[in-house]
């Protein structure tokens, strides 16, 4: 098979979740065991980082690999969902899988995929940790597709356990609580392998601290090992101050600009302290690597300016605590008026985001080229019933180009509410 046509067969073949959901979900790891076991075990010949999180973790993610990559490592990186090309699920060093490795894999293993029946995202995993095992990674940044105790990346041991937070997402497939999404998150935590919680709130700290007693696994609150304070955005970057517990205070530049990064900063440079014995670091490497995240690992969507006069921000918040994050920066940006692009999947908790939604700005409501997408019209009526002006679109490059004919210079448009819409932007 040719790339497009290897990429053909599995969206054609395979159940995959940004199309249908949690249909798509196979229950259980036997999947994944089943291929990765044909493949002679490849998740256990290099080391890696397991990352989790309702949100942050994707980001999370990317500043890990960053740092690691300036070290000097050789550096694999699993994420999902890709925005743009399938590729992008898998890096090495910073370079996107080629597409001849992806049309080699599925050829190779065609007949193992149809008899075991994995899902979609089952197979890129698989996919994934053959690719990091022939290539020889030093390490390994692996991003958990969905909650954790039954996600397919949940067959390796790290080095390192990450959880980034717990908030309202999925609750159809992790539970309606904070206690149970935690549980389900926590089910990354292996026996002995410390684990290190970004943000935590009192209904889901004793989650994890049973959890990782019971495993005689360490547990690091990087909110206990440092403070963060921001410092400003100067010269387009995001200046922040890190107060260590044992170390002196640093500033740091980030080319991430939003404010919610600073959590996420401080939960990835609290793994990469734990992990210093592991994987030496050297603080200049940190410094480099944090400044130059997007250039080293090719992450997009988040906060990311797209243009100027009007100011164009697009940004793949998709649920209430990363929609809330994501406002919070808006608020300190200077602008006149506000217009928001925006759209959402169909079997998202939209009643939580609704409540936070600015009341002073003009929505353009539209969809994904995705059977989960919430029709645009949809979202339109649901907004005007909230009291919000708003018109519907058929798709996002239409909403976004009546923005920008609407926008005045000194105005700010914001493109948010899904991986999928930011992704079928032209201008990304």
């Amino acid at each position: 098979m040719q790339y497009q046509e290897a990429l053909d067969y599995l969206y054609s073949r395979l159940p995959v979740f940004h199309r249908i959901g949690p249909k798509a979900l196979k229950p259980g790891l036997g999947n994944t065991l089943r291929l990765c076991d044909a493949l002679g075990n490849p998740q256990h010949r290099f080391r890696s980082i397991h990352v989790a999180g309702t949100n942050g973790k994707g980001s999370t993610a990317h500043m890990l690999a960053a740092i690691y990559q300036s070290a000097g490592y050789r550096v694999g990186l699993y994420t999902s969902p890709h925005l743009q090309a399938f590729t992008e699920r898998i890096r090495l060093s910073g370079q996107p899988i080629a597409e001849a490795e992806v049309a080699a894999f599925v050829t190779q293993h065609q007949s193992l995929i149809e008899a075991v029946e994995p899902s979609f995202f089952e197979v890129t995993v698989a996919m994934a940790f053959d690719y990091f095992a022939r290539q020889a990674v030093d390490v390994a940044i692996i991003e958990v597709g969905l909650g954790g105790r039954l996600d397919s990346t949940n067959v390796i041991t790290p080095l390192a356990s990450v959880i980034t937070n717990i908030g309202f997402d999925h609750m159809d497939v992790l539970g309606d609580t904070l206690p149970q999404i935690a549980r389900e998150k926590a089910g990354i935590i292996k026996p002995g392998v410390p684990v290190i919680i970004g943000e935590t709130h009192p209904d889901t700290l004793p989650v994890f601290t049973d959890v990782a007693t019971a495993a005689n696994a360490p547990l690091i609150r990087s909110e206990q090992r440092m403070g963060v304070a921001d410092e400003g955005v100067h010269n387009g970057r995001r200046q922040v101050r890190v107060s260590p517990t044992d170390a002196p205070e640093q500033v740091y530049t980030l080319d991430l600009t939003g404010i919610y990064q600073l959590s996420n900063l401080r939960t990835a440079l609290t793994t990469v302290a734990i992990l210093q014995p592991a994987l030496p670091v050297e603080a200049l490497a940190v410094q480099r690597a944090v400044a130059n995240v997007v250039g080293l690992t090719g992450l997009k969507g988040r906060f990311q300016t797209l243009r100027h006069q009007p100011r164009v921000i697009a940004d793949t918040a998709h649920n209430q605590p990363g929609l809330a994050a994501l406002f919070t920066t808006v608020q300190t940006l200077i602008y006149n008026d506000l217009h928001v692009v925006i759209g959402f999947v169909a079997d998202k908790d939209r009643h939580r985001i609704y409540e936070i939604l600015p009341v002073n700005a003009r929505y353009y409501c539209c969809q994904a080229h995705t059977p989960r997408s919430l029709a645009a019209s949809d979202l339109q009526t649901e907004l005007r019933d909230l009291g919000l002006t708003g018109e519907s679109y058929t798709d996002v490059n239409s909403a976004y180009q009546s923005a920008l004919q609407n926008a005045q210079p000194d105005d700010l448009i914001l493109i948010t509410g899904s991986n999928f819409i930011v992704a079928e932007l032209t201008d990304l």
